[in-house]
């Protein structure tokens, strides 16, 4: 148990020194947040109905697919990973506690969102904060597993900028934060449904902002949970302590496998 909660607390502060990690954390999600809350709500003022929940999701995105990925490459490669091996380190620590210490600097930046937004730009808070509070974490917990799992099926930093850019993007154009997903075209909005993004902000509009849903928001909850753990598993089972280990536990593509809750959610919600 101490050596959980050392490492943990050397994770949590790296988070905060490091400044790539400081900047992914904190620093760039609060700077997008009032950017956004100065242009959207002046362009589109319905933008400030879901600008608590949008932000919210930026804040995980930013922190976990771009931020989470790259340490876990970076320490595989210098040969931490093999030190943490031979003192005993079970790789559930080394792939759990860096996801759980960004889950929590996400929730810092998302409490700054929800106190400030209301008063700045005058965004409605929620209306059921247990919803909320759930949507918030089953989001975080989702993006956060898919973080690792990039983070140990990459071979390289710049793979791991590949496999983020090819969520973030995506998420920010078609995750429903700034266009409304009932204005996609058909084919496009099958496509959306394959993001994190697009269900978490289905769940926020219709269970915490008492707004419409464009489907079954439950739904997109049971979504969040099944991938987040499916991901976290993959990631487990796939882990590798060094690249030139030529014993490699599974095929890197089994990673895929992370998508199988959302696509049999494009069958049962659309």
């Amino acid at each position: 148990m101490n050596a959980f909660i050392n490492h943990f607390l050397f994770e949590f502060r790296t988070g905060i020194r490091n400044k790539t990690l400081l900047l992914m954390n904190y620093l760039f999600p609060l700077g997008f947040y009032a950017m956004m809350g100065l242009i959207m709500t002046g362009i589109n003022p319905l933008f400030r109905e879901t600008m608590i929940p949008a932000m919210s999701i930026f804040a995980v995105l930013a922190a976990t697919i771009l931020g989470l990925p790259d340490p876990l490459v970076t320490a595989r490669e210098a040969g931490i990973f093999r030190n943490y091996k031979i003192n005993g380190v079970p790789a559930l620590s080394i792939l759990v506690i860096p996801a759980l210490t960004t889950i929590i600097h996400s929730s810092v930046v998302t409490m700054i969102i929800v106190t400030t937004a209301p008063l700045f730009f005058g965004a409605p808070l929620p209306v059921n904060w247990l919803y909320f509070i759930v949507t918030f974490m089953l989001t975080a917990c989702a993006c956060a597993g898919l973080s690792v799992l990039i983070g140990v099926i990459s071979t390289s930093s710049r793979m791991t900028v590949l496999w983020s850019q090819l969520v973030f993007i995506p998420s920010m154009i078609l995750g429903g934060m700034m266009l409304p997903f009932s204005m996609l075209p058909g084919a496009i909005s099958k496509i959306a449904l394959l993001l994190p993004a697009t269900h978490a902000m289905n769940a926020f509009r219709g269970l915490a902002q008492n707004l419409t849903a464009d489907f079954n928001p439950i739904g997109s909850l049971i979504i969040l949970l099944a991938s987040g753990v499916l991901a976290f598993g993959l990631a487990i089972y796939l882990f590798n302590w060094d690249r030139r280990n030529a014993a490699q536990p599974g095929h890197p593509l089994m990673a895929l496998l992370v998508l199988l809750p959302y696509v049999i959610g494009i069958f049962i919600l659309s």
